[in-house]
């Protein structure tokens, strides 16, 4: 470049040159440090938005991926810094794309294609020019195709299927024939199975009010009440109790059981009538989940909801019933009674701790008060999770020798640690409150590195009990205690179904087509894990 104007050329033609030159040099870097500015700006907002994030399992994966994308943002700021007035290898096309995506992305970069089941119908639109050619008349001969595709919606519709019964006689002996009606998932009612899935997956697992669905159902063109819709859903759990209820037999017969809960309000008229309150009770969900998976466990994975109006123990103790084995959860007190010795001097459960909640408590110090012994602590559990991801899925021994290997010196390490901590902070702070909670119960911390089965977090129930934290952000309330009890039936059915695999939708509706003519001994044949859809000519013979 001319860097003197003594070095400028006296041709005008010249000059212009030059100056064109200059200036499409010029645009081409303002382009690419506008690309550069927005990739910041992403880097930013990506880094600001975890930093909000401080629940679940991965608050302390979440500090390393800042670390990370903190390094990213440092070399996009050097890169910056470093620009001069020279030709950029990025043209002005590349530099608009790149200055797209950053904008549009300010996450990880998405997939430029969505993902499209197998199962998804397809339809073939075929746009044929003919078979003589435009310009000389010639016929033409195929060499090949082009083929793109559009994903469309097709609208949801309802549909009244008439059902006619001819009746006839014989005109030899007057008998009277005639088709048995078929039966229907709610005997009396015009909802067929298909409506009544659609109605319960919406409520229970999109979170969708039945007012809502009625403004929806009724521009389809149907009018259904909202206390209709409710009634719907109760007898239709009703209907399907006897496989909800081989599913908590399945589940809770395991011998080895995550539990969370979560608090629910419920509508209680009763007691604004009476003077308590202002007609809503605190209600808890309670989800008790059996998962096999991480350990290559030949249990099905399935998940049991139950309601109960308090947070008294003798809920607790009440649906566990006779279950025993290992029972992984917090630290709520009303499962100590299972954890005490019985007749022959064993407990009926061996109690499981979770390293989230205890890492949660380090994270929430982290972020509040900076505090270097809080990081530490994040940093020490993670070497245990670095450790738990290695072997996911492996079998149960396997696990064991690489924790005993790997993880116990790790683990005598941080509880050397973390008694030694105490003695040096403040014993009514946080940080104290912290190491209390878990070397009060380092037995309960300790167990999963003598049994690989065991998991090293609780977060199998945490997931369970998500749904319903989600869906009382939109329904804010039970209606009543029954409202309260459907949810937690739907909630196992539906959450069993996923947790296997299953289309729940799909699922529920061939329970209400099945679930009336299906010997009530081979009921265990529409469980999750063993249902099999009937084909076309299995439903008409039905």
């Amino acid at each position: 470049m001319l860097n003197v104007a003594s070095d400028l050329p006296e041709d005008p033609a010249l000059l212009k040159a030059l100056i064109a030159q200059l200036q499409a040099q010029n645009k081409k870097l303002t382009t690419t440090l506008r690309a550069h500015d927005l990739i910041v700006q992403a880097l930013r907002l990506q880094i600001a938005r975890l930093r909000k994030q401080a629940f679940g399992k991965s608050s302390e994966k979440i500090e390393r991926e800042i670390e990370q994308l903190e390094f990213a943002l440092e070399d996009v700021l050097v890169s910056i810094a470093q620009q001069d007035l020279v030709t950029s290898d990025q043209d002005d096309s590349e530099a608009q794309a790149a200055a797209a995506s950053a904008e549009t992305a300010p996450g990880p970069r998405p997939s430029r294609r969505p993902r499209v089941s197998a199962d998804t119908p397809r339809q073939r639109h075929e746009l044929d020019p003919g078979s003589t050619c435009p310009e000389c008349g010639g016929e033409l001969r195929l060499v090949g195709e082009d083929v793109s595709e559009i994903l469309e919606m097709i609208t949801a519709k309802l549909q009244v299927i008439e059902v006619a019964r001819p009746k006839k006689s014989c005109r030899c002996c007057e008998k009277m024939v005639q088709v048995p009606a078929p039966s229907r998932p709610i005997p009396g009612s015009m909802a067929g199975g298909s409506l009544l899935a659609y109605v319960l997956i919406s409520k229970f697992d999109d979170h969708l009010p039945l007012y809502r669905q009625n403004e929806i159902i009724a521009r389809m063109g149907a009018d259904i009440p909202r206390s209709t819709l409710a009634d719907w859903c109760g007898r239709s759990m009703r209907i399907l109790q006897p496989v909800i209820d081989r599913i908590e037999a399945s589940v809770l017969g395991s011998d080895i059981l995550h539990a969370d809960d979560t608090p629910i309000r419920v509508l209680a008229p009763e007691r604004r009538a009476k003077g308590i309150g202002k007609g809503v009770m605190q209600g808890r969900i309670w989800g008790y989940v059996c998962d096999q998976r991480p350990w290559a466990g030949t249990a099905p994975p399935g998940v049991v909801y139950r309601y109960a109006p308090n947070w008294k123990a003798e809920h607790v103790l009440a649906h566990l019933g006779s279950a025993s084995g290992i029972l992984q959860a917090d630290a709520y007190k009303g499962y100590a009674k299972l954890y005490e010795p019985v007749a022959d001097g064993e407990p009926r459960f061996r109690e499981a701790a979770c390293f989230a909640h205890w890492r949660r408590d380090f994270h929430d110090i982290w972020t509040s008060q900076k505090s270097e012994i809080a990081h530490e602590a994040l940093e020490r559990i993670g070497q245990l999770y670095d450790i738990e991801r290695k072997i996911a899925g492996q079998p149960a021994d396997i696990r064991r020798a690489v924790r005993q290997e790997l993880s116990r010196p790790k683990l005598d390490a941080l509880h050397s640690w973390a008694e030694k901590q105490l003695t040096r902070i403040s014993a009514k702070g946080d940080l104290a409150k912290a190491f209390r909670y878990a070397l009060g119960r380092w037995h309960a911390f300790s167990l999963f590195i003598d049994d690989g089965r065991v998991a090293i977090d609780n977060n199998a129930a945490e997931r369970a009990v998500r749904p319903i934290c989600l869906g009382k952000k939109n329904w804010l309330f039970a209606g009543s205690e029954t409202g309260a009890e459907t949810l937690a039936r739907a909630m196992t059915l539906i959450e069993s179904a996923k947790m296997n695999g299953l289309d729940p939708q799909a699922y529920i509706t061939d329970l209400l087509n099945r679930i009336h003519d299906h010997k009530i001994n081979r009921i265990d044949e529409l469980l999750p894990w063993n249902w099999v859809p009937l084909t076309i000519p299995q439903a008409l013979a039905v």
